[in-house]
């Protein structure tokens, strides 16, 4: 038997120790918390409570799997996006707040159409489509992934959070599943990192994150290059496309939408000032 108090200081220093200590006492607190079910407040005011063994057990497990760079949010298997608790795992990418910028964008435009017809290409856990359907009740919504388990896991979410009547699903290739539909927008979150800086990742994204959600060839642009043309295709007059972007890729990006058809090409910038999200439009 141990005190919380005395664990959470036990898993600090532990994890203090290693390559990933940053945020160890918050890390700590998180992966007991979780444990317990619990929150901050009754934590610190039950400091002298004890944990069972098993509890303890689980905990210092926990901690482990922290200590060698395993993300916090699949050790607990959680991630709130756009203010929604979504399940995450290693099949897909961790929603990051940098990407509410890219539902933003799309929720601005959305009342230029009445009922508008949405795609996620790419949608991993489902945050981009389930954020829209929070948002945006009028709109039908298709959420497409080449990966069957992520697939699996963001149909999870949405009867999780409870819009599963609200989103069809299709496994498949970028756009490929739903080629003779037609859409007032598609939206994705693609893959963008370039193979060539693999090495700079941290170790909690390079050797944790699924690479077919990171990777898109030596400049990261070969999904853009695919998606970009094939999103023309898919929309209709009128319509946009709206994609999260990495650093530095604006201008290429902007070059891409101008060669397949795309006008009134924007970026928005993340918090940090760095072009975040594409929009273009579809005239004619």
């Amino acid at each position: 038997m141990a005190a919380l108090g005395s664990m959470v200081q036990d898993g600090t220093l532990r994890l203090k120790s290693g390559p990933h200590g940053e945020y160890a006492r918050r890390d700590a607190e998180t992966l007991l918390l979780h444990l317990l079910g619990e929150n901050r407040a009754w934590f610190l005011a039950h400091l002298e409570c004890d944990l069972t063994n098993d509890q303890a057990s689980h905990f210092m497990q926990h901690i482990e799997r922290r200590y060698r760079g395993e993300p916090i949010q699949y050790i607990t298997g959680e991630q709130e996006f756009y203010g929604l608790p979504f399940r995450v795992t290693p099949d897909v990418l961790i929603p990051r707040p940098e990407t509410e910028h890219l539902v933003e964008k799309v929720v601005e435009l959305a009342p230029l159409f009445c009922k508008p017809r949405m795609v996620d290409v790419g949608t991993g856990s489902g945050a981009i489509a389930i954020s829209l359907a929070h948002e945006r009740p009028d709109a039908a919504i298709t959420a497409i992934d080449i990966s069957a388990s992520a697939l699996e896991l963001a149909r999870h979410n949405a009867e999780r959070i409870g819009f599963a009547d609200r989103i069809r699903f299709f496994q498949g290739d970028l756009l490929a599943p739903v080629h003779e539909e037609r859409f007032d927008f598609v939206v994705s979150n693609p893959p963008y990192v370039p193979a060539a800086d693999r090495d700079a990742l941290s170790v909690e994204v390079r050797d944790h994150e699924p690479a077919l959600a990171l990777f898109a060839g030596e400049d990261g642009l070969d999904v853009y290059r695919r998606l970009i043309p094939a999103a023309f295709a898919a929309l209709v007059p009128g319509g946009f496309v709206a994609l999260e972007i990495g650093y530095a890729q604006s201008e290429p990006v902007a070059a891409l939408l101008v060669d397949a058809g795309f006008a009134q090409i924007e970026f928005v910038p993340d918090l940090q000032g760095i072009p975040r999200v594409a929009c273009g439009q579809r005239i004619a």
